[in-house]
């Protein structure tokens, strides 16, 4: 049944707080005639066709050789002549003044320069030349690894260094397309051209209705000082209805003023989800726990043929739930399912991704409390150990936290916390009983995760069987030579 957002008794205080306009621009044409709304231009650099030389360190040469795209600021050894301007595209040199190929340059980042290509002086022309070719291989792949159905029509159509697409991410949620664009050198007006006219031409056919909207991560964008862009969509299609009922795309529409649609509703393994482009996390839900919410879900019903399971059915716990992701899932394989997360703006998300899903509140209840991951796994932990019965006991856990670690240094502290959850978590499960737990920070390797659980596991005094292990879905691609692209880690565990 739908419930409303509790919060934990006041005694055990459990709730804690989450950690330029643009200048005007000729209206431009870009390829195939698509009309882009003004976005500001970082520079008259970033668009010149000579490039400047950037001198790096032996060791960051040696991390290009071996595959690697970004140079460090503390890689710089020399720019002959002069610092570049932001956005601006560089040729890399070794010590040896070796050229090493083409980079974009950031004047803000700690990532200094990011490889675009091993051919030093490209202009600026052939680097959106390649750009389209390496956005259509993208989609390519898309086609084939994550292909659009009636229960599956959300999904990341580029996924930045990966796709060799340094500074791109999109994401499609059925109707809605979100792009960030990352860095100084393609948060410009050309870029925005390029990926209209692919992902228009991609997706916006045979009447099909679609809109783009651009969606900078404030954090990052922080980081490289880039100006907010413009209001409005990048792209739509508006549909007009005749007055026999029939439905017709008119022309592409591309006026900031233009009221055009922010909200969807995107199915995941056939359940439903509601998107808005207007809030949430990044470009919104997790697209990349997509193969990851089914297994769960197989791994849970699996389970219910052992002996310890109840009678009265399953009971789930999903920690960081966020809008839901597992917790709707796990209700179609349990009878009881609680979703947490600090966040009243998530749960409040979750509560309504519950409503569009009638089939599962009519054979689960699902509650949603509003609390500290730590400060309510403690709280159930000491409930569970002063009276020790069932009742205060789950059959799945799942543990899908924020990253801890975004940098080195906080990899250290990071362990610490996934430790302390696993505990936690183990010492609530009953016999037999199924963790799920995820890290998704990449500074944290998945052997040194795999070690914390099992860590956790001796100091609770449980055996654990490690029945799967997990990544990103497929849409997310990693690339061997590039570890930052293997972040996510999902550890489907037994119990006894």
């Amino acid at each position: 049944m739908n419930c409303a957002i509790t919060r934990p008794p006041p005694s055990t205080p459990l709730h804690r707080t989450a950690d330029s306009d643009s200048n005007a621009v000729l209206l431009q044409r870009g390829a195939e005639g698509l009309a882009i709304p003004p976005r500001l231009h970082w520079n008259q650099m970033a668009t010149a066709d000579t490039p400047r030389t950037l001198r790096i360190s032996r060791r960051a040469a040696d991390r290009l050789r071996a595959g690697h795209l970004w140079i460090y600021r503390t890689d710089l050894e020399a720019a002959p002549e002069g610092e570049p301007e932001g956005g601006a595209l560089v040729t890399l040199t070794d010590s040896r003044k070796i050229p090493l190929g083409t980079a974009m340059y950031s004047s803000a980042s700690q990532i200094a320069a990011r490889l675009i290509s091993h051919t030093p002086a490209l202009p600026r022309a052939q680097y959106l030349a390649d750009l389209r070719t390496r956005i259509d291989a993208a989609l390519a792949l898309r086609r084939t690894l994550a292909p659009a159905t009636a229960d599956n029509n959300a999904h990341r159509l580029i996924f930045s260094e990966a796709d060799n697409l340094p500074g791109i991410i999109a994401d499609r949620y059925n109707d809605l397309i979100l792009i960030q664009l990352l860095t100084q050198g393609t948060a410009q007006d050309d870029v925005r051209t390029i990926l209209v006219a692919a992902l228009s031409a991609a997706f916006a056919q045979d009447k099909c209705a679609l809109t783009i909207w651009e969606r900078p991560d404030p954090r990052i964008r922080e980081l490289e000082q880039l100006p907010a862009p413009a209001p409005g969509p990048l792209f739509t299609t508006i549909d007009t209805v005749d007055p026999d009922g029939s439905s017709i795309r008119t022309a592409p529409q591309h006026d900031a003023n233009q009221a055009a649609p922010a909200t969807t509703t995107f199915t995941l393994n056939g359940l439903h989800f509601h998107y808005d482009a207007t809030s949430g996390q990044k470009t919104g839900a997790f697209l990349d726990q997509r193969l990851n919410y089914a297994a769960a879900t197989r791994a849970v019903a699996a389970s219910r043929s052992s002996p310890h399971t109840s009678a009265n059915g399953l009971r789930g716990l999903d920690i960081c739930t966020y809008h839901g992701g597992f917790a709707l899932h796990l209700a179609q394989v349990c009878t009881h399912v609680t979703g947490v997360d600090a966040s009243r703006a998530a749960l409040e998300a979750a509560d309504r991704n519950l409503t569009l899903n009638p089939q599962l509140a009519a054979r689960c209840e699902v509650e949603w409390m509003e609390a500290d991951a730590f400060d309510y796994l403690r709280h159930l932990d000491t409930q569970a150990h002063a009276a020790p019965t069932p009742e205060h006991l789950f059959d799945v856990i799942v543990l899908d936290p924020p990253a801890f670690a975004k940098s080195k240094r906080a990899a250290e502290g990071a362990l610490r916390g996934y430790k302390e959850l696993n505990l936690r978590a183990l010492r609530l499960l009953a016999p037999g009983g199924t963790l799920i737990t995820h890290s998704c920070s990449h500074h944290v390797s998945l052997a040194e995760f795999t070690g914390i659980v099992a860590s956790a596991a001796a100091d609770a005094g449980r055996r654990v069987q490690l029945l799967e292990t997990h990544a990103a879905a497929p849409d997310h691609p990693e690339i061997f030579t590039l570890p930052e692209t293997r972040y996510l880690k999902c550890l489907i565990c037994r119990v006894d």
